[in-house]
C-alpha cells in the first residue's frame, strides 16, 4: 500500500524567496502577492498556446499556457465578482512511497 507524506506548498514571494509550507497552514493573503511559480516558456514548434494577457482586474500580464486557460482569464476579467487573478502562484507536492504488507 502506498503511503502519502503530508502536502506541501511552494510559493515564491514577491521579492523571489521561495517559501515551503504544510498545505494546512496556507493563507490566502501570502498566495495573493506570490510571483507566478512557473515562467513562460516558448519555442519554435510548441505543441501549445502560451503569452500573456493584459488584465485590467490586476492591472499587469497574467500569463498563460493554454488557450483554455486564456478562455478562463477572459471570463474572470470580466466577472465583476473577481477581484484578483493569479497564476500558477504555487507547486504542490507530496512524497508517496510503496510499502509492503
Amino acid at each position: 500500500m502506498a503511503e502519502l507524506s503530508k502536502p506541501k506548498l511552494s510559493y515564491r514571494t514577491a521579492d523571489g524567496d521561495e517559501c515551503i509550507v504544510p498545505l494546512d497552514r496556507v493563507r490566502t493573503r501570502d498566495l495573493a502577492t506570490a510571483a507566478p511559480w512557473r515562467t513562460l516558456r516558448s519555442y519554435r514548434g510548441q505543441p501549445h498556446y502560451s503569452g500573456m494577457y493584459w488584465s485590467a482586474t490586476t492591472g499587469t500580464h497574467v500569463v498563460y499556457e493554454s488557450r483554455l486557460e486564456l478562455a478562463r482569464l477572459l471570463l474572470a476579467d470580466f466577472d465583476p465578482a473577481v477581484v484578483n487573478i493569479l497564476a500558477q502562484p504555487f507547486q504542490l507536492s507530496v512524497q508517496v512511497s510503496n510499502t509492503a504488507v
